[in-house]
């Protein structure tokens, strides 16, 4: 179990090229960044592709993803004149799984090595994982030495027993290789797989709200997907399979209009919070089969909002019901970012703080310089993140199969210690 792409633990250097690629229910968004000299991003290349053959973010045609990922590559790399071999990919399905894994090694009164973290690391392959499940992250929360907690490098440090505690982010071996296998398609290899939520968060968190405690909620179009940092890092993440497009398909069904209508009217529309204007305001509705009679349905548009709250509703008390049940409710904080293009609509931010009970704010974008205008916005954090994710090589023990966590040699834990002696 693992995924087995080749993980980058080097440092980008100035002028190397970054390759983005997030893919979204409703949208393929590829971003060519280049490495500045400050080691920031600039971006050189930009495509943006209606999504095709993917349903609450996972993959239900590979013919049509794969297209849709080849054009938005291509209009990306005809913008930057460059041709691009790999990318970091974003995954929003596949049924993300948070676990916590505690670790306790006998160091016998000596310093500790890296032989002792490759000792403590090796207990990944202990961990109680979903049957045919693929291991996308793995992130040292927390170190300990004689029970005192809140190290950050216990390199060099004398005790009795090392404590570690790793969190691991597992996702479904079939969406992982779908989606790889529609990426390879299009003739791209994969440097990483990072989950939706967590690169949203690394683009959208100011460095406060990493370290309190902040909750960040990606509202993309068939997915709400949820990651919790706290002390710089992210301790649990989740996925619900519902999002803006069943929003949308509330809609169709309720007024008996079409799709891109019910989509149109969400748009244009839509609000979460009914006002007292919404029974004055009157909207029409083309009706299935009816799109061009002489007299369209005239409804008031409290009927349209009445459709849309509740199912904002329902995904945000699904949300407040997984924090409450990992238990890291607390841990978070009581601040909410939320991100994607579904988080756009009118009145969402007050509909999740009556829910939440919790400060919220709309997260945009950031660490990525000459963005277009329309890619500023909540549904592009995502894509940026991942640039982000690439760029600054966040602090995980970074995913492998338990037989590269074992092996001697090269593989995952001599890497690893290759990153405590640059980066600690």
């Amino acid at each position: 179990m693992g995924f087995n792409g080749v993980k980058k633990l080097k440092t980008k250097s100035r002028g190397d090229l970054i390759t983005a690629l997030d893919v979204g229910t409703s949208k393929v968004v590829c971003v060519i960044a280049r490495v500045e000299d400050d080691g920031g991003a600039r971006l050189v290349g930009f495509g943006h592709q209606g999504s095709q053959g993917l349903r609450s973010g996972t993959i239900i045609d590979m013919d049509a993803a794969a297209r849709s990922i080849g054009q938005a590559v291509e209009a990306a790399e005809q913008m930057a004149r460059e041709q691009i071999e790999r990318v970091t990919v974003n995954l929003s399905g596949g049924q993300p799984l948070s676990q916590t894994l505690t670790v306790d090694v006998p160091i016998s009164g000596q310093e500790v090595t890296e032989h002792d973290l490759r000792r403590a690391l090796r207990a990944q392959g202990q961990a109680d994982l979903p049957a045919d499940s693929e291991i996308l992250h793995s992130i040292p929360v927390a170190y300990s030495v004689d029970g005192a907690r809140g190290i950050r490098d216990p390199l060099g440090m004398f005790g009795e027993r090392l404590g570690l505690e790793l969190h691991l982010v597992t996702a479904a071996a079939s969406a992982v290789r779908n989606l790889t296998t529609c990426v390879r398609r299009c003739h791209l290899d994969i440097d990483d797989f990072v989950v939706s939520a967590y690169a949203s968060g690394l683009a959208s968190l100011v460095p406060d709200e990493m370290e309190l405690g902040a909750t960040v909620i990606d509202l993309g179009a068939g997915t709400t997907n949820i990651a919790v940092f706290s002390e710089g890092r992210l301790v649990f993440t989740d996925s619900l399979p519902v999002g803006g497009a069943h929003v949308t398909n509330d809609i169709a069904r309720g007024l008996t209009t079409p799709l891109t209508h019910a989509e149109r009217m969400k748009v244009l529309y839509g609000t979460a919070i009914p006002s007292i204007a919404d029974e004055r305001e009157i909207i029409d509705v083309p009706q299935i089969g009816e799109e061009y009679a002489d007299q369209p349905n005239h409804v008031p548009k409290s009927l349209l909002t009445g459709i849309i709250q509740p199912r904002l509703e329902e995904i945000f008390e699904l949300v407040r019901g997984r924090l409450e049940a990992s238990g890291f409710d607390r841990v978070s904080g009581r601040r909410v970012v939320l991100t994607g293009g579904a988080s756009q609509l009118q009145g969402l931010r007050e509909l999740a703080q009556l829910v939440l009970d919790k400060q919220v704010r709309m997260g945009k974008p950031s660490g990525v310089a000459n963005l277009p205008d329309h890619a500023r916005g909540p549904a592009f954090a995502g894509v940026a993140g991942l640039i982000a994710h690439a760029l600054r090589n966040p602090a995980e023990a970074v995913a492998a199969s338990v037989d590269d966590v074992t092996a001697p040699g090269g593989g995952l834990l001599n890497r690893l210690g290759g990153w405590f002696r640059e980066h600690l």
